[in-house]
């Protein structure tokens, strides 16, 4: 939810506004004037400013350079009634996100701060993407064998270019990864990396998802809304599970990316786009195609630059290094002690890791859980075939300080801690289902089960 802030000397305005826009969703502040706003914005609490020209003492543009200097994160809306071009291109050079003229309806401010808010959310993605590199501990993709050697070799000369990469690999093996990797490379790392799972999306929503949607273009549709290919130019779109996209949305992904341009949906004037596309999937693309499950045209398209990343059971070298760092920043921020021992690995070795780079990450991530602050001890590692270790001063060594409850509790209380509250994740780290967690944080009074 977006923190927005007016700001007008006239009450009647500051008083419609809000009333219009706080039903939306928005937590909605106002002032009467720049020197009661300043403190509001120093604070960082604001995330978009609505601010008339005219204020008594300091004026909009005023407030416009000190909310740049205090808070550049925070988007800054001009509105005013004298509307000139010098004062409007002022604004703008100030860094204004827009300039509104009053009189405005209000349909206009509610469709700008959504477009405000989903610009911020992009960002936001943008800023976790990134976290995911995290995946192996704060690097980027590690590996000693040569299969990975030669996926990183592959992405530093295809990066810089605008050339469409298809990446192939089972689930878990780091495909995202690939992409942030080239994007990142590219001249476009400073704009947007769009990802959409073709497999998340149902069918019936994947079109609008993809195009966006005029005003009326179906039931419910209240008001304009820019597709992933929109919100995407002059950046990336990642298509992931690309195999999953129905064959009808096929023919109209292929001349979006042939043509640079397509239609909303409900649009009857072509929408231009520059958008590199990267696509990933775990099926056998060309003989998805083949048999006629896939275009191939399509096909033909995508697998311009193909890169494979191979699974982790046939490149067991790396798991060394991975499993090394992504505990490295779990012993540098106190969270264990030590480092991973040389029998662990063998035991990390001798596994198949059927979800491969993923599987690897929550295995060790519920190791962590368990130490509770201690060193990784070969009983915390959860795979399947492995016997817990019953001797030592791991987990063994809390039977008959705590109850089998308050060793269970204290559990789901680091896994929620670890996942952020996400509940969803905390199951997955604990090995159970959402469903059995949720029963299990209402016994211990660890707060409502929704989903998050």
């Amino acid at each position: 939810m977006s923190r927005v802030l007016v700001i007008d000397d006239e009450e009647k305005i500051t008083r419609i506004l809000k009333e219009a826009i706080a039903p939306e969703g928005y937590d909605v502040k106002t002032c009467s004037g720049a020197e009661e706003a300043l403190p509001l914005i120093e604070k960082g609490d604001i995330d978009i400013i609505l601010c008339d020209l005219r204020l008594g003492g300091m004026d909009g543009l005023d407030l416009l350079r000190r909310s740049r200097e205090i808070s550049p994160g925070t988007d800054f809306v001009m509105m005013t009634a004298y509307a000139s071009t010098s004062t409007a291109v002022e604004a703008m050079r100030l860094g204004a996100y827009e300039y509104l003229i009053k009189p405005f309806q209000i349909d206009e401010v509610t469709l700008l701060l959504r477009r405000i808010s989903e610009r911020r959310e992009l960002m936001i993605e943008n800023l976790a993407l990134r976290e995911k590199i995290s995946l192996t501990g704060g690097g980027r993709i590690l590996g000693d064998s040569p299969a990975i050697k030669t996926v990183l070799d592959m992405i530093g000369k295809v990066a810089p270019t605008a050339t469409p990469v298809l990446i192939q690999g089972e689930s878990g093996t780091g495909k995202e990864l690939v992409a942030i990797e080239i994007h990142e490379g590219s001249a476009r790392a400073s704009k947007p990396f769009i990802v959409i799972n073709c497999a998340a999306v149902p069918e019936n929503l994947l079109e609008a998802e993809l195009f966006g949607y005029e005003r009326g273009a179906f039931t419910g549709a209240v008001q304009k809304k820019p597709g992933q290919f929109k919100l995407a130019d002059g950046g990336s779109l990642f298509l992931d599970e690309i195999g999953e996209l129905p064959l009808p949305l096929q023919a109209k992904l292929l001349r979006a990316i042939e043509n640079g341009e397509f239609l909303p949906l409900g649009g009857n004037k072509p929408v231009k786009v520059d958008v590199r596309i990267i696509a990933a999937t775990n099926r056998d693309l060309e003989k998805l195609s083949a048999s006629g499950g896939f275009r191939q045209d399509l096909f033909y398209r995508l697998n311009v630059f193909p890169i494979r990343i191979s699974p982790l059971r046939e490149r067991k070298e790396d798991i060394l290094p991975i499993a090394q760092a992504f505990l490295a920043g779990r012993v540098a921020s106190g969270e264990i002690s030590g480092e991973i021992s040389g029998d662990i690995v063998e035991m990390l070795k001798g596994y198949s890791w059927p979800g491969n780079v993923r599987e690897l990450r929550n295995v060790l991530e519920r190791a962590v859980i368990l130490s509770g602050g201690g060193p990784i001890e070969r009983e915390y590692i959860m795979i399947p075939g492995e016997e817990p270790d019953t001797g030592g001063n791991g987990l063994s060594a809390l039977v008959g300080r705590k109850s089998l409850e308050e060793i269970e509790r204290s559990l789901i209380e680091l896994a929620l801690e670890k996942a952020g509250g996400n509940k969803s994740r905390a199951a997955g780290l604990l090995g159970i289902t959402r469903r059995t967690l949720y029963s299990r944080m209402e016994k211990y009074g660890l707060g409502k089960g929704g989903d998050q």
